[in-house]
C-alpha cells in the first residue's frame, strides 16, 4: 500500500513539471470587427429568400427593402415600415379625403378609424362600409391622443391642418401624409399619393382616367361655344337664422368649375379673399348675371331657391325674371364642393350653362356610371340610396 502511494505521488510531481516546462499560447492581433459582422459569426448561414435584420450599407439583390416612401401634397418624403394597415382620417372636411379613400377597394379594411363622413344628408361611407360600425368614429376636433389610442401606422389629413392638427400628431412618433383634393391637378396628383398608401397604382391610375377623360368631354364640347354666359355662383346659409349670400375665391374648384363649364364667372375680380366672402344683394343685382346658381350644404337647395323666387327683392333680379336661378345639384353631398363628386357637378353644370351643347346629357346615367366606377355598386343600391337623395335642379 505504501509503496502504490509513492508511485502516485511521483507520477503528479512529473506531470506538474511538464505541464510548468510548455509554452503559454500566444493570444492573435486584435482584428476591429463590425456589428454586422459580428452578427455573422453566430447567426446560421443566409439563404437566397431571408432578409438580413441590420443590412450593411451595401444592399445586395437578395435584401428586401426597407419599407415604402410616400411624397405627400407637401412634398415630404414619409417613410414607412410597411403597406399601412391600421389608417386613420381625421381633421375638418374629413368626408372629402374618406370619399376618395374609399375609393380604393383596401380602405374597407385599413381604415381603422375617421371622423363623422356625413354633411346633413346622411353618411355614405357608412352605407358602403359593411364594417363601419366596427371602427371607431372621431370627434371633429380629436386631438393627438385620441387619434394615438387607435394605434394608427398613418394618418391623412388635409395639407392645411398640418401645423394645428398634424404637428402634434407626428411628435407621438405617428406618420402623417398630407393631401389636399382641392382643384382638379390636386385630384389627379393626390389619387396616387392613396394609389401609393393603399399600394394599389393599377386601382390610382382606374381614377385618374376616370377624371381626366370626363374632364376632357365637357372642355372639348364647350370650346365650340359661341358665347360665354355671365354666371353667378352664390352659397346661401341661415347660420343662427341670419340669412346670407357669399362667392368663393377665384382658386377654388367651384369658381374653377364654373370656367371649365364654359362661364365667366362674375365675381372673379372681386374676391381675392381665401375663402368665402358675403356679398350683399344690392352687389348680386348689380352683377346682372345671365344664370344664379344656389348652393346650400344644409338644406335642400331647391326650397331655398323656391324662397327666393317668391320674395320680391329677387324678382326684381334680370336673371329671376328669365327663369334661370337655378338649385346646384347634389345627393347626399352636393356637387359643388372638392369632394369626389365634383365630376358630376361640372358636367351638371355645362350641361346647364350650355344646353344646346350638351343635348344627349342624361345626369342620371352620368351618376350612374360615377358610383360604379369609384364603388362598384349595383342598380339596386343607386336606386335605393343615391337616387332618392337628388337635389337640386335634377330629374
Amino acid at each position: 500500500m505504501k509503496h502504490t502511494h509513492n508511485l502516485i505521488l511521483s507520477f503528479l510531481i512529473i506531470l506538474g513539471f511538464l505541464v510548468a516546462c510548455t509554452p503559454a499560447a500566444q493570444p492573435s492581433p486584435t482584428v476591429p470587427v463590425s456589428p454586422t459582422q459580428v452578427e455573422a459569426t453566430v447567426t446560421p448561414p443566409v439563404v437566397e429568400s431571408t432578409t438580413i435584420a441590420s443590412p450593411s450599407p451595401a444592399v445586395t439583390a437578395t435584401e428586401a427593402p426597407a419599407g415604402i416612401t410616400i411624397k405627400d401634397a407637401l412634398g415630404r418624403q414619409v417613410t414607412l415600415a410597411s403597406a399601412p394597415q391600421r389608417i386613420v382620417i381625421t381633421g375638418k372636411a374629413l368626408f372629402m379625403l374618406a370619399d376618395a379613400a374609399y375609393a380604393f377597394p383596401e380602405a374597407l379594411q385599413r381604415v381603422v378609424g375617421l371622423g363623422n363622413a356625413g354633411q346633413g344628408s346622411g353618411n355614405f361611407i357608412k352605407l358602403i362600409d359593411p364594417n363601419y360600425d366596427q371602427k371607431a368614429v372621431l370627434a371633429g376636433d380629436a386631438g393627438a391622443e385620441q387619434v394615438a389610442a387607435l394605434k394608427p401606422d398613418l394618418v391623412i389629413l388635409k395639407s392645411y391642418l398640418a401645423e394645428k392638427v398634424g404637428k402634434p400628431i407626428e411628435q407621438l412618433n405617428i406618420p402623417v401624409v398630407y393631401v389636399d383634393f382641392e382643384t382638379p391637378e390636386q385630384y389627379v396628383r393626390d389619387l396616387a399619393i392613396f394609389g401609393e398608401v393603399f399600394q394599389d397604382p393599377d386601382r390610382a391610375k382606374t381614377l385618374q382616367d376616370y377624371y381626366q377623360s370626363k374632364i376632357q368631354q365637357v372642355t372639348n364640347a364647350v370650346e365650340k361655344a359661341t358665347t360665354k354666359p355671365r354666371v353667378l355662383l352664390l352659397y346661401y346659409s341661415d347660420k343662427d337664422g341670419k340669412v346670407a349670400f357669399n362667392v368663393p375665391p377665384l382658386e377654388w374648384i367651384q369658381t374653377q368649375m364654373v370656367k371649365m363649364a364654359g362661364g365667366e364667372p362674375v365675381w372673379a375680380e372681386a374676391n381675392p379673399a381665401k375663402g368665402w366672402t358675403q356679398v350683399t344683394l344690392e352687389q348680386i343685382a348689380a352683377w346682372d348675371a345671365d344664370q344664379i346658381y344656389i348652393i346650400s350644404y344644409f338644406k335642400n337647395p331647391s326650397e331655398v331657391v323656391k324662397q327666393l323666387k317668391d320674395d320680391a327683392a329677387w324678382k326684381a333680379i334680370r336673371a329671376v325674371k328669365e327663369n334661370h336661378l337655378y338649385a346646384f345639384a347634389g345627393d347626399l353631398y352636393s356637387w359643388d364642393q372638392p369632394d369626389v363628386r365634383w365630376i358630376l357637378g361640372l358636367t351638371w353644370l355645362a350641361g346647364h350653362i350650355h344646353p344646346e351643347l350638351f343635348p344627349q346629357l342624361d345626369i342620371v346615367a352620368e351618376a350612374q356610371n360615377f358610383y360604379q366606377t369609384l364603388y362598384g355598386v349595383d342598380q339596386a343600391f343607386f336606386d335605393k340610396n343615391i337616387l332618392p337623395a337628388f337635389k337640386g335642379d335634377l330629374p
